[in-house]
């Protein structure tokens, strides 16, 4: 699978077919059931695995699956999945099945984390999304549970996915720099097939593609609908948002209201004022926790584990589908209509109202942690990978 930097891979293969899993609850269930329907082989890679009631579940099915005969991989992200013990995996070990620890805990090589969430069956049905293994993710996003959505897909992009596992496991536990020069190489390809794109990005160059389409999509759109956990894109991709707005197309943006990280909070409302100017609508998700991952451009949706901010577009390992379907498109649309009636507007002349002086202080030191310093700390850190 690898290919020469900048250089496009074409996958043609089975069609595939897509279902969106509308929130935790449902993705959760489905995704059950496939390792209890498992034939052959089961690939779990996540950033969170909580051991609650959620997580047991899982490691129960997965026990049962080994034991059954089907081959049983799991990988968790160290930091992402920092409270879960290696022995929590050792019935499933024993029984034969592989566990490993992405990127183990080390200060060396902390800041580059495996933000992807990827379960292959049977290298035929792969489910993605921003939902990981836990209680949190368990509800509907509006009762309970943070608000998370998924999509299953049969077809050609599954094997695919099933080959960046295979890629990324086989490194789990990298030690040596010249992994990093592969992910170098490695995260420069894109796979394609009829409709498709599967932009499966790394640290550094790599996320040059996801960025760049991203950016290509919103010069053209005539609609753009936007919702991401964590905004904080870069200088290109707001620049060609507010463009968008200004030409006509419209923009509107589903972000957190409620968020568990404060500081992206604070970073992302500082750039509310800009983009209202521009003409984008900024609605706020307030039932729950917003966790959900989707963009929507024209009959475009992009779908999978990356936010929208600087950690997403240039440190983290990702995986993110772009499906040119109309059908798939105005399904989306539809889940992004439901959830703008829990939404909260974001009007300029609130905006205009006196605020402490501290707030606008707050919001920009966050912005420059967030965009600025935890960038160059992963370019320094990689850097010193690459050389040492």
């Amino acid at each position: 699978m690898q290919n020469g930097p900048g250089r496009e891979q074409r996958r043609d293969g089975p069609a595939n077919r897509c279902q969106w899993l509308r929130h935790g609850r449902e993705a959760i269930a489905a995704m059950l059931d496939l390792i209890g329907q498992a034939q052959s082989t089961i690939r779990l890679e996540t950033f969170i695995f909580h051991p609650d009631e959620i997580g047991n579940s899982f490691r129960t099915a997965l026990l049962a699956a080994q034991q059954r005969g089907v081959r049983v991989r799991v990988m968790c992200d160290a930091v992402g999945s920092i409270t879960l013990r290696a022995s929590y995996w050792e019935e499933l070990v024993a029984a034969g099945g592989e566990f490993r620890w992405f990127n183990p805990l080390d200060l060396k090589r902390l800041i580059h984390r495996d933000h992807r969430k990827i379960l292959v069956v049977d290298d035929e049905v792969a489910v993605i999304g921003g939902f990981n293994i836990g209680a949190n993710y368990a509800g509907d996003g509006v009762i309970s549970g943070w608000r998370d959505l998924g999509l299953l897909i049969r077809g050609s992009m599954a094997g695919q996915l099933a080959d960046a596992f295979n890629h990324l496991f086989v490194q789990a536990e990298f030690r040596h720099s010249r992994f990093q020069r592969l992910r170098r190489t490695r995260s420069e390809t894109s796979l394609t097939g009829p409709g498709w794109t599967l932009l499966l990005s790394g640290p550094g160059r790599g996320h040059r593609a996801l960025k760049r389409a991203l950016a290509q999509d919103f010069s053209r759109a005539r609609s753009i609908q936007i919702m991401s956990a964590y905004f904080l894109p870069n200088l290109r991709l707001l620049r060609e948002l507010k463009r968008a707005a200004k030409r006509g197309a419209r923009v509107q943006l589903i972000l957190a209201g409620k968020s568990d990280v404060w500081l992206m909070s604070l970073a992302t409302r500082g750039l509310y004022a800009a983009l209202l100017r521009a003409g984008v609508e900024v609605h706020e998700y307030t039932p729950q926790v917003l966790h959900a991952k989707l963009v929507i451009v024209d009959d475009v949706i992009y779908a999978g584990s990356a936010n929208l901010d600087a950690r997403s577009l240039s440190i983290n390992y990702e995986v993110l589908a772009r499906i040119t379907d109309t059908r798939l498109a105005a399904q989306a649309r539809r889940l992004f209509a439901a959830d703008l009636k829990h939404c909260h507007r974001v009007e300029r002349r609130a905006l205009g109202q006196p605020r402490g002086w501290w707030q606008g202080v707050l919001e920009r030191c966050a912005f420059f942690i967030l965009a600025r310093i935890d960038p160059y700390l992963a370019r320094r850190q990689q850097h010193r990978l690459i050389n040492s």
